[in-house]
């Protein structure tokens, strides 16, 4: 038996004992992992021995870590029982870390169909994870809906500030280079056959049934979805989710519940906004470069536009509010720690909800026009 840096040997029992007492008086300066590994190449099993340590801060623990890492990965049989309970909780959380890191990675050589597999498995736990999120969030609307829900009613009038009247001007800019376009593009066809009247009808009808609702819907995701996964990430990273959980507040109830009703009653209201404006950009083009009067362009546009088209485009949007508002708010309330997390979780609810809203839209589309709506 004979001793070096900290770290006992005895050779002849094929085990090594680790001397924490020791170690601690070199991991700080001189001594590595590769080093104690070396001298530890002869044996088959390893232990550690505490006597004499005394007070011990996080680098003893990760040095230890680290060391039993390295003799795992060679076979060797390290026995933990000797060290700490405060370090030994530090590795099994150090571990747990490690471990969801590694969940599902897939490495370059991995066979095609297992990370088909593992894709899918991973695909099927986010599903599922956000049909629970809904069922809190549906729970939660039923609680304000009997009159116990617990949110603060000056937070749900700011919200409502946020996603109204604040989205106006972004709004009202692109719905008129909508309206705009819509004319351009249909001017250029219809005045081979004189037929530019009828610019009118094609403003009017494409954005009152499709593009009021689209357009506002695809500005609200890329400003106020990624706001709202922003905010409840930046939450969840200065542990306020926490707090309101430690005092039995349900975060759900408390914080997304008044970000979805906000967001679905303003988005009607940007919607018909959206689709007047539009119109008037249209109505600009047509008077001023089709040879169109005020009168005759206004008159075309209310023959070609009744209820059923404002409506169409009216219940679409708010559609399009409850999927921006549960896309950001999911990705915000599953937003990690870090604040990379929260750029990744506002990344991600702009995505889901510009997705949601396409596939959404293509579903009634096809649905419409099925029922000849």
């Amino acid at each position: 038996m004979h001793q070096q840096g900290g770290i006992t040997i005895a050779a002849e029992q094929e085990e090594g004992v680790v001397s924490l007492h020791g170690l601690w008086r070199e991991a700080g300066s001189r001594l590595r992992v590769d080093d104690a590994v070396t001298e530890l190449r002869e044996v088959r099993r390893v232990r550690f021995e505490t006597s004499g340590l005394g007070s011990w801060d996080s680098r003893l623990a990760v040095f230890v870590n680290s060391l039993v890492e390295a003799l795992e990965s060679r076979g060797v049989a390290v026995d933990n029982g000797g060290l700490p309970q405060g370090m030994l909780r530090l590795m099994a959380l150090a571990a747990r870390g490690r471990s969801s890191e590694g969940d599902l990675k897939v490495s370059p050589h991995t066979p095609f169909l297992v990370r088909v597999g593992l894709s899918a498995v991973s695909m099927w736990g986010v599903f599922v994870d956000f049909l629970a999120f809904i069922g809190e969030v549906v729970i939660g609307l039923g609680r304000v809906l009997v009159g116990k829900g617990r949110f603060r009613l000056d937070d749900f009038f700011l919200l409502l500030q946020a996603c109204g009247p604040s989205a106006l001007p972004i709004v009202s800019l692109i719905s008129l280079v909508i309206g705009v376009i819509f004319a351009f593009v249909g001017s250029v066809q219809l005045q081979m056959f004189g037929a530019q009247i009828y610019v009118a009808d094609i403003v009017g009808i494409g954005m009152a049934r499709e593009m009021g609702a689209m357009m506002a819907g695809i500005i609200m995701a890329g400003r106020t979805g990624a706001a709202f996964a922003a905010q409840l990430g930046t939450m969840q990273v200065n542990e306020e989710v926490d707090a309101l959980i430690t005092m039995g507040l349900n975060p759900a109830e408390f914080l997304v519940v008044p970000r979805v009703i906000a967001l679905v009653l303003m988005m009607p209201l940007l919607c018909l906004y959206a689709i007047f404006l539009g119109i008037g950009g249209g109505m600009a083009i047509g008077v001023g470069m089709l040879d169109i009067s005020w009168a005759q362009y206004w008159y075309q546009t209310q023959e070609a536009l009744n209820i059923t088209q404002f409506m169409h485009g009216i219940l679409k949007s708010g559609l399009y509010g409850i999927i921006i508002a549960l896309a950001g708010c999911y990705h915000g309330m599953r937003c990690g720690r870090s604040a990379s997390d929260v750029g990744e979780a506002a990344t991600k609810a702009v995505v889901s909800a510009i997705v949601g809203i396409i596939i959404a839209d293509g579903l009634i589309a096809v649905v419409t026009s099925i029922l000849g709506i």
